[in-house]
């Protein structure tokens, strides 16, 4: 059931004094986009008539075929808390189309509409619980962000300096204010590191969220005179940031994860779907983790995983099935970043679990070890695989993944590829510190 018509939209926008709205959309690296329009432009807009260049955006399209359309979401309608009372902006996101009315096939959100629609297909329902973690740190005099923190707190520590929890309780009232559910907020293990938990949702829904909570995240911050940043490794010597991903599966409003009379409480579904996701997940890690500084984070020692394994409760591993079981069952992936693409992100895990129920794979026992603490020789004898090591080698494992070619298309594939090659490229021609204080020296 829908949330708001064109009419209840046009009636808010009067009644509240909305003067200005965002048309947001993403592109295929997780960028929000956005065209702003004024009231008066409204409903043209919700016509679907409001038109931008795409071959200004990275991956989308070129020259000779630019013009595309914003077709909003209406039920994604919300105003800004953080925007002024008289003159209020509010925003839509918005799927891009080509000129002959069709779904644009580079637009992220689409990409992971299709494989919602196969899962319903199947008689799924996918629903998807982000937890991401950020960093605040300061902002130099001409408000350039630094990597310092007057923070010095750990695990779930009670702030007692600086202004990260004056910014992260803000955040949260922000997040309450535009419809949010906000679980859980803390302070996480390393310095100026925290951690914000919303209420699981259908994956369309949870992605466009956690794009939401990104810009309310940035926006507030800056107002405190902070910067927030989602790199996934920005400190040297301490955990980095991850976007740990809890997905579950319902059918007819039943969890077909959960198997009470399982010992260890999963069904054959569940195992199934894991069974998928290791199988693909090689691959899928040049999405879930797509910068060069991603394989900064994966690496033993600083609460990350570096290697394809599942277990029922440890956190070494890159797959966990968190303890409260029955309807509450759900599969944690470990592994992603808050640099990722939310809908290519998703879209990639539900197609490989999907694969993993189709093709009846099996993903082998749960092995509850602390996998950090086993050796090379340890992990080869249990028939456990690294992740890979760089963007270099994700990359490569993506290009040999038929299955994610599928899901992704050969535009968003392509181009997707070249921009991350370039990256890698650019990354290796650099000369670093690391290098010139270990051999200048020497050699």
């Amino acid at each position: 059931m829908s949330l708001y018509t064109r009419e209840d939209i046009i009636r808010l926008v009067e009644q509240q004094d909305v003067r200005f709205i965002r048309l947001q959309f993403t592109d295929i690296f997780g960028v929000m986009k956005n065209v702003a329009i004024s009231a008066s432009q409204l409903e043209k807009a919700l016509d679907g008539e409001c038109m931008f260049d795409g071959s200004a955006i990275e991956g989308f399209t070129r020259v000779e075929e630019s013009d595309m359309y914003l077709r909003p979401d209406l039920d994604t309608f919300l105003i800004f808390p953080w925007r002024p009372q008289q003159g209020k902006v509010a925003r839509l996101i918005c799927d891009v189309m080509t000129l002959d009315g069709k779904s644009f096939s580079g637009d992220p959100r689409q990409i992971l509409r299709n494989v919602v629609k196969e899962a319903e297909a199947m008689g799924y329902n996918f629903n998807v619980g982000p937890e991401c973690e950020f960093f605040l740190f300061n902002q130099d005099d001409q408000g350039n962000p630094t990597t310092v923190s007057f923070d010095s707190g750990s695990y779930f520590d009670l702030e007692p300096l600086g202004q990260g929890e004056d910014v992260r309780r803000e955040i949260v009232l922000a997040l309450e204010d535009m419809g949010f559910e906000v679980e859980a907020s803390h302070h996480e293990v390393a310095p100026g590191q925290h951690e914000i938990d919303f209420r699981f949702d259908e994956a369309i829904a949870a992605a466009d969220r956690l794009m939401t909570f990104k810009l309310a995240v940035k926006t507030i911050a800056r107002r405190y005179g902070m910067h927030a940043t989602f790199m996934p490794k920005p400190l040297e010597g301490t955990s980095g940031s991850g976007l740990h991903t809890n997905m579950s599966l319902f059918q007819n409003g039943v969890n077909v994860l959960n198997d009470p009379n399982d010992p260890e409480g999963l069904s054959v579904v569940a195992r199934q779907f894991i069974a998928g996701i290791l199988e693909h997940i090689s691959g899928i890690t040049a999405i879930a983790n797509p910068l060069v500084n991603s394989y900064k984070r994966l690496i033993p020692g600083y609460e990350a995983p570096c290697n394809i394994s599942w277990s029922l409760h440890n956190r070494s591993p890159l797959i966990r099935i968190p303890a409260n079981r029955g309807e509450n069952t759900r599969i944690e992936l470990r592994s992603p970043d808050p640099a990722s693409n939310p809908y290519m992100l998703m879209a990639t895990c539900l197609a490989a679990g999907l694969d993993g129920i189709r093709r009846q794979l099996d993903p082998g026992p749960s092995l509850n070890t602390n996998f950090y603490a086993l050796s090379p020789e340890e992990l080869t004898r249990l028939n456990v695989r690294n992740l890979p090591a760089d963007l270099s080698v994700a990359l490569d494992e993506l290009e040999k993944d038929t299955l994610l070619h599928q899901v992704l298309g050969e535009h968003v594939m392509e181009k997707y590829v070249e921009a991350k090659r370039s990256e890698w490229e650019d990354y290796r021609k650099v000369v670093t510190k690391w290098e010139l204080d270990h051999y200048l020296r020497f050699y």
